[in-house]
This record gives structure tokens, C-alpha cells and sequence, in this order.
């Protein structure tokens, strides 16, 4: 973006999506077959995701790079109140960015709950060896539900794979920690951001924002995890200016 949670609503301004639904079983030998609806994308309360394209996207793990969104888990706090994740929320926490999620894009769009050989729920085990970075068993199997699924990886090095991208971003030291609440354009998170991280681009970053919030940074990876460009989620970044970046509870 060149100039303004438990999480998973995924804001339209990333892309729009390609839901993917298990289309038949063919006898036999049970090779199965997948196709994509088209479907208009909602726009939840919290952060979250991109409409729908009548087109077929290809088999699970065809996409062409990742977005990593990193939530700022005190306006989560903030705007959800009583109904927050009462371990994320907690007093003696003092959570700043975190994972909302690895998101699997098309350069156009993005797949999502796509038939995977995996099941649905993530071990409580697994999901626990990330709530360092995903401070919600339930954030976790969602994410790996609705993008996971996608990756054509399995559960186990999707998450390993969340870690990496995760430790590949520098936060930036000012926007380090939830201690003290700040105002800041979404144009100076951004370039904080780009400025602490060498190789990302401001076309390769972009803020949300929500309710006069920072909400979400979201920074575009190739497969191999380098910085790269991502136009369309640059374009449709948050542009505000004084937005808060609250402390944590």
C-alpha cells in the first residue's frame, strides 16, 4: 500500500474469493473430483476475506503466493469486549501482533475450504504447539479449515510452515508490544514495517483498519516465504490517518 479478531472475518480489501466444495466420488478406486461455486464473500465483523469468480481454481495446493495477516490483538480485544477469547484477553496478557493466518492467493482471488485428505479438526496438541503465535485452538482449526485446506500441505507443516512466516517479519520495536496505546496513520505502520524489514516494498504490504483501529498488517510471501508485490491487497489497504493502536487490557 503506497500511503489507510477471534479473528477470521477476513476483510474484502485482500482479494476476492473461489470456495472450493467437493463436487463427486467416482467409483472404483474413489478418485474424487473438485469444483468452486461461485459465491458473493461476506464481510464479518472482525478481520477476514476476498467474491467469488465462476471459474475453476485448480487442485488444492495451485496457488501463486501467501498473504500472513498479522492481527493487532488489542483492538480485537477492544472490539469484540465480553465476547473476546478470554485466554487472548486476559489482564495479565499483553499480546501485540499475532497470527490471524497463512492465506493461500491467486494474483485474482484466493481459495478457500477446499477438500483436503486431512480431517477437519486439528489436534489439540498441534494447535498447542502455536498458541504462542495463535492464542486460540479454535483460530487455529478455522484457519486451517478455510485456508490450510488449500495449501496442499498437511496439517503439521501447514502450522510449521505459519511459524516460518511468522519469524521471517521483523515487528517493528515501536509496534513491539500492547503496553501503551499509540495514534499513528496507517501509512507510518506501513512504512515502520518496510523500513525494519529488508526486501518488502510498500506494494507489498498493506494495513486494515476498522472503527478507527489499526486492525491487521498483512504482508505478501511467496512460496518460498521472500517478499514480493501483491498489487490488488495493496490497493484496497486502509489510507486513515491518527488510527489508534490500543493497549493491551
Amino acid at each position: 500500500m503506497k500511503s489507510g479478531n477471534a479473528l477470521e472475518a477476513r476483510p474484502d480489501f485482500a482479494m476476492r474469493p473461489r470456495r472450493c466444495a467437493s463436487v463427486a466420488a467416482v467409483l472404483a478406486f474413489g478418485l474424487a473430483l473438485a469444483g468452486c461455486n461461485d459465491e458473493a464473500a461476506s464481510q464479518p465483523a472482525s478481520p477476514p476475506a476476498l467474491v467469488s469468480a465462476a471459474q475453476p481454481v485448480g487442485a488444492t495446493g495451485s496457488f501463486d503466493f501467501f498473504v500472513l495477516a498479522l492481527s493487532w490483538s488489542p483492538s480485537y480485544c477492544a472490539a469484540k469486549g465480553a465476547d473476546a477469547n478470554r485466554f487472548q484477553c486476559a489482564a495479565d496478557r499483553d499480546l501485540g501482533f499475532i497470527v490471524h493466518g497463512l492465506w493461500p492467493q491467486f494474483e485474482k482471488g484466493y481459495p478457500e475450504f477446499c477438500a483436503a485428505r486431512e480431517p477437519d479438526r486439528v489436534p489439540n496438541d498441534l494447535a498447542d504447539s502455536v498458541k504462542d503465535i495463535i492464542p486460540s485452538r479454535g483460530l487455529v482449526g478455522h484457519q486451517w479449515r478455510k485456508h490450510g485446506s488449500c495449501t496442499g500441505l498437511s496439517q503439521r507443516d501447514y502450522l510449521r510452515t505459519t511459524r516460518r512466516a511468522y519469524e521471517r517479519i521483523a515487528i517493528p520495536a515501536a509496534l513491539r508490544d500492547g503496553e501503551r496505546s499509540q495514534r499513528l496513520d496507517a501509512t507510518a505502520v506501513e512504512a515502520a514495517f518496510v523500513a525494519a524489514n529488508a526486501g518488502l516494498t510498500e506494494d507489498g504490504i498493506a494495513v486494515s483498519c476498522d472503527d478507527g483501529r489499526v486492525d491487521e498488517v498483512r504482508i505478501c510471501l511467496t512460496q518460498e516465504l521472500d517478499f514480493r508485490p501483491c498489487p490488488e491487497l495493496d490497493r484496497r489497504g486502509c489510507r486513515a490517518a491518527g488510527l489508534l493502536l490500543p493497549a493491551a487490557p
